[in-house]
């Protein structure tokens, strides 16, 4: 006898399948009502939202309150560098371009466990990085300083020690940008990056790090709102079955969760509607929905996506598989809320005294 998911039992897992953002320092009324209807799986954190710690720990602890039942991810890109989300007092920490220099692994992962330590504080659990692009030229400064190095066993070793080091104090690392950001000579938030390399070429640079990467199981990769010709001649890696299942699923044995970009990237939005997109990706293989700045676009995907479901077996498996990936992880990493009381975080950081790590890299 063939089991059949209720309508109820869909919604409650396709929910699990979209992480959305929030427009201010606090949950608004809509957005808390929105995550609550829909019990979406997470917010991801910008600039926008990160005002002192006192402010910040208290938007996180009513993240995870919003959640019923399953524990949200509270995601951020705190690479280092460029890429941050939060301020002083938090440290500013170093480029991966600056890490990676220094061809120090235990380096790597010392700031990769600082990152953690303050994040954990915030109550910050999911951090989309480290990049595991390969810078490929300086003539191409999409990606630039975010990478680890313009070598790939070097993004290797560097990338590996410091995600170690975000996992070993319960932060999730995510790798970042499959199969490859590092050639694209445009920026994929404003036009659609094609990158014109054979796959023996894909093989040689781009693809190593992943490879790595899915050989020692990292639990989470984000993909790339890229072209790849060789790849998927019509589809761009994030919406691509071919790159998705065909090449990370199947042919690298990867079974992590997979995060799409934005969805809301022009990359992707000059080209698809938003249901096309959304229904596209899940098709491909991806496990998470990316919705990073209009909570209303989500519940707009949320619903196409339950029709579909209930017309398409097809859907409904690929929703299925998803939801067990999201919530094996999540039940590995979430078992409480790691942030600290909000009259004490200010004196926690101060007490992590990374300033002495910082200066161990000039």
């Amino acid at each position: 006898m063939i089991a059949v998911m209720t309508m109820e039992t869909l919604r409650q897992k396709l929910g699990q399948l979209f992480l959305v953002g929030c427009h201010g320092e606090a949950l608004s009324s809509t957005e808390h009502l929105l995550i609550e209807e829909y019990q979406f799986g997470g917010v991801i954190l910008f600039g926008r939202n990160c005002g002192e710690p006192a402010q910040l720990v208290a938007l996180c602890r009513a993240i995870w309150q919003s959640s019923d039942g399953i524990h949200p991810f509270v995601a951020i890109d705190q690479e280092g560098g460029r890429v941050e989300r939060l301020s002083a007092p938090f440290s500013h920490f170093p480029a991966a371009a600056q890490i990676g220099a220094c061809n120090d692994p235990e380096l790597a992962y010392r700031f990769g466990n600082a990152t953690a330590a303050e994040l954990v504080l915030a109550g910050i659990n999911l951090n989309f990085a480290p990049v595991l692009d390969v810078q490929a030229t300086s003539a191409t400064p999409i990606i630039g300083d975010r990478a680890f190095a313009a070598e790939p066993q070097r993004v290797i070793e560097i990338a590996a020690a410091w995600a170690k080091g975000l996992r070993d104090r319960g932060v999730i690392p995510c790798g970042k940008h499959f199969p490859g950001h590092g050639s694209a000579e445009k920026d994929s938030h404003l036009e659609l990056p094609v990158v014109h390399k054979s796959v023996e070429e894909l093989d040689a640079s781009d693809l190593p790090p992943f490879v790595h990467a899915c050989r020692n199981q990292i639990e989470a990769l984000m993909t790339a709102h890229v072209a790849y010709p060789a790849l998927d001649p019509r589809l761009p890696a994030t919406l691509s079955e071919a790159i998705i299942t065909g090449l990370l699923r199947q042919q690298l044995g990867y079974d992590g969760v997979i995060f799409s970009d934005d969805l809301a990237m022009r990359a992707i939005s000059d080209r698809y509607s938003i249901e096309e997109a959304s229904a596209l990706a899940v098709r491909a293989g991806v496990d998470v929905l990316l919705f990073c700045h209009e909570i209303e676009k989500a519940a707009t995907a949320f619903e196409f996506l339950c029709d579909e479901a209930d017309r398409d077996a097809a859907v409904r498996a690929r929703i299925e598989d998803s939801y067990h990936r999201v919530t094996e992880l999540k039940r590995r990493y979430l078992h409480c809320f790691t942030g600290a009381a909000e009259n004490q975080i200010a004196t926690r950081l101060e007490q992590l005294n990374h300033r002495k790590l910082l200066d161990a890299l000039v």
